[in-house]
């Protein structure tokens, strides 16, 4: 008898033990009920609540210790309709301090935040890792209508790439979502809208442009359980050192069905979260290419002139087309034309300069012709984060590789001086050579790169200055050029998370069988529920091929 109370006494403390956990998260009611973003904010990151974020300290759970830190909160300047505000954590016995930038619009029921570290003491501080920027409970109305997620495919090269698909969560049930490689969207996409009943839900958007991960659980018939991070950060910080984690964003739904939030977020998007310029957001033009790719032996743009490409300039004008850009695509670059020594668009990577045998003036009489010609302009590609072997970034600054295997390198964005060194070559490119519009691709993988080269005790910790890096380059060029826009590539849609999307759009969606009708009406049938802009190709001309080409 004694041993079966003992038994049902530690069963008893086993499920106490699971209540408060989850009790212990932050928990949010979805009901039929408007959500007031600034009251939802100044309550679930308030002095003494656990926040709706998470991780692990010394191998202890944040929610353990957190509310004994001294908390702060301020509320920043905004703009209508917003609120803005920074809340703070700090452990006066390590040093650590930990950030949360929380922006609301009221307009759109919409919270998003990111996460900070910082390591304010002289001595390195204990790991951080599972660092979740989201770890929150969503509670249904109801115990009736189970959870569903819908989110979609993420970029493979096929007809299915960003396919729609959605799974029913019954108690105990969870989804597991983790892009592959190292890119955002390789495989996975990082968004995805969560109905928690018939009529409300949350939309929800990743922004980390390296590898995340997202679990959704439903805990019972009513509570479902969402987490979202980084999954490979294990490390202590040094001294003074600084990181930046994911950011979220999520949007309160509440209609009909589904479709409501999809559309309240795309709207969003487009209103708040995409490229201004003059302060408007920016609708991205219809491109023109020079030609499709060069004939062989060439190979892309390896065998374009200065002459040739105004040819075709004038050719397009003749046909009575008119391009709101035109596009140069790879190989326009030193050695990329030498098809004899075995050179191409590809293994010459690292040679950023106008080939002067085929441009002896570089590309600026291609741009001002074009801008000679009225409003169109001009817009180039590059693939500055991949380095070829023997390529002069390879031979001037071996420091700044990162070994890939082979015979390509990384260029280590998470290297400030690397960093910085680029943002004003690139830059200094755009300004000589008169482009208009920044295309950048990046044709490989990272993720295992990122983590041979991680110290030991850091893990995790290349690929969050690397994404860094990344930021503050983009950030660099779309402040010194207040017009630019930028195209996001990455292999045909691999790098589209809610980060990259404030900063460009994918006019390159998919590696996809080139000018398939069909296919292309699928994806834009899978990023139309979340994406208000994205594009890709059109290769003829009847009505068929061309709007199934639209975006």
């Amino acid at each position: 008898m004694k041993s079966q109370i003992r038994y049902l006494l530690v069963l008893a403390l086993l499920l106490l033990g699971g209540i408060l956990y989850a009790e212990a998260q932050s928990q949010t009611i979805l009901n039929k009920k408007s959500v007031n973003v600034e009251r939802w904010i100044t309550s679930q990151f308030a002095k003494g609540k656990t926040p709706p974020f998470s991780f692990l300290y010394g191998g202890k759970p944040s929610e353990t210790f957190l509310k004994t830190w001294k908390h702060s909160i301020s509320r920043l300047p905004s703009e209508e309709n917003q609120v803005r505000y920074l809340v703070s954590y700090a452990d006066k016995e390590t040093g650590l301090k930990v950030e949360c930038e929380v922006t609301g619009w009221k307009d759109f029921e919409i919270v998003e935040w990111v996460l900070r570290f910082e390591n304010q003491s002289q001595n390195t501080t204990p790991a951080i890792s599972q660092a979740q920027t989201l770890d929150a409970t969503f509670l249904s109305p109801s115990t009736n209508i189970p959870a569903t997620i819908y989110y979609a495919e993420g970029s493979n090269a096929s007809r299915s790439d960003f396919a729609p698909r959605q799974k029913t969560l019954l108690p105990k049930d969870s989804l597991v979502m983790t892009p592959r490689g190292g890119r955002s969207s390789d495989g996975a996409f990082p968004f995805f809208n969560l109905q928690t009943s018939a009529n409300e839900g949350v939309v929800v958007a990743i922004g980390w442009t390296g590898t995340w991960t997202s679990c959704i659980t439903a805990l019972d018939k009513r509570r479902t359980h969402l987490t979202s991070g980084l999954k490979h950060l294990d490390a202590g910080l040094l001294p003074g050192e600084k990181i930046r984690l994911a950011s979220v964003c999520f949007l309160f739904w509440h209609g009909d069905n589904r479709m409501v939030g999809h559309n309240q977020f795309r709207r969003f998007m487009l209103a708040h979260h995409s490229r201004k310029v003059d302060g408007k957001p920016v609708y991205y033009p219809m491109f023109c290419g020079f030609n499709w790719g060069d004939p062989e032996p060439c190979n892309e743009y390896t065998c374009m002139t200065t002459e040739y490409a105004i040819a075709l300039v004038q050719r397009t004008y003749l046909f009575g087309f008119s391009p709101e850009a035109f596009w140069l695509d790879a190989g326009w670059y030193t050695e990329a034309s030498d098809y004899k020594a075995g050179k191409n668009w590809y293994n010459t990577v690292g040679n950023w300069t106008p080939d002067s045998k085929r441009f002896p003036n570089t590309l600026r009489p291609i741009s001002d012709y074009i801008h000679q010609q009225g409003k169109a302009k001009f817009m180039v590609w590059f693939e500055p984060e991949r380095v070829y072997k023997g390529s002069r970034w390879d031979k001037e600054h071996p420091e700044w590789m990162l070994a890939a295997g082979g015979d390509n390198r990384l260029f280590n964005l998470g290297n400030p001086d690397a960093c910085r060194w680029m943002s004003q070559t690139i830059g200094n490119i755009l300004e000589e050579n008169g482009i208009d519009y920044y295309r950048q691709d990046f044709n490989i993988a990272p993720e295992s790169i990122w983590l041979a080269n991680d110290e030991e005790g850091r893990r995790g910790m290349t690929e969050v200055k690397y994404i860094m890096g990344l930021y503050d380059y983009w950030d660099y060029l779309l402040n010194r050029f207040p017009s630019l826009l930028i195209d996001n590539c990455a292999s045909g849609g691999r790098r589209i998370d809610y980060e990259t999307m404030l900063r460009s759009a994918p006019m390159w969606r998919t590696d996809y069988n080139y000018g398939e009708p069909v296919g292309y009406q699928c994806h834009t049938y899978g990023l139309e529920f979340y994406l208000p802009q994205h594009a890709t190709g059109s290769y003829h001309v009847n009505p068929f091929d061309s709007r199934s080409s639209l975006g």
